[in-house]
């Protein structure tokens, strides 16, 4: 069974890896999400260990984009967030377990070989608020039936703010989840970009979906405005 461990802490991930090995596993580490997120792609694994807070990219962003690209591998998030709405944020963007640090190691190799045994099936969701829609395998989002183009960074804000749909989100938790941790711009990006996204989704269909709530951040309608 083959396993990619993406963990930016060096030695916690050499601990891993030995413990793996030891239990019959070959190992892959990288210590980075963008090169996480490229060996899944090109090399075969039966299941993908992931932290979340990871240099390059995190492991939202890499899941995110696992599942866009039609990636199925499984993926168990190990991670020292241990908060309600990490694990919701997870697991609503394709991950299939979540254990936190620390662990009991025998828990992990338990849930790592659940995994590998139910394989990975295609599951793609589509996620909707109204008849706003957005496909996350097939990169499409619609307003009833009508496509709407959006760039990669709109379509990950928007897929953002549809996980998040009813609720209220900061333009930090925008920042760290849609953004990587090298860009530039602060959260005045985010407000470049909301405003990008509503001249899409919302202005030309006599729509308000987005909402500005003055002080929190912003949130999208459940209903789809």
């Amino acid at each position: 069974m083959r396993v990619l461990l993406v963990e930016d802490e060096v030695r916690l991930a050499a601990h891993v890896r030995r413990g793996l090995v030891a239990e019959g596993f070959v190992v892959d580490v990288v210590h980075d999400g963008s090169d996480g997120l490229f060996r899944v792609q090109v090399d075969h694994y039966d299941v993908v260990v992931l932290d979340i807070m990871l240099p390059g990219l995190n492991g939202y962003e890499v899941c995110r984009r696992m599942r866009a690209a039609g990636v199925w591998t499984p993926v168990l998030v190990l991670t020292a967030k241990d908060g309600e709405y990490d694990q919701v944020d997870a697991l609503d963007l394709g991950a299939d377990d979540y254990l936190t640090k620390p662990f009991s190691f025998r828990v992990l190799v338990a849930r790592l070989r659940a995994l590998v045994r139910r394989g990975a099936p295609a599951r793609p969701t589509v996620l909707s608020a109204g008849d706003l829609t957005l496909d996350p395998a097939g990169r499409t989002v619609h307003r009833g039936t009508e496509e709407v183009v959006l760039t990669p960074r709109e379509f990950g804000l928007l897929h953002f703010l549809l996980r998040h749909r009813g609720d209220v989100v900061s333009k930090t938790a925008i920042l760290e989840s849609v953004w990587d941790a090298h860009s530039d711009g602060g959260e005045n990006v985010v407000e470049v970009y909301v405003g990008y996204l509503r001249r899409k989704i919302d202005q030309p269909f006599g729509r308000h979906a987005i909402e500005t709530v003055r002080g929190a951040g912003y949130r999208l309608a459940a209903g789809g405005g």
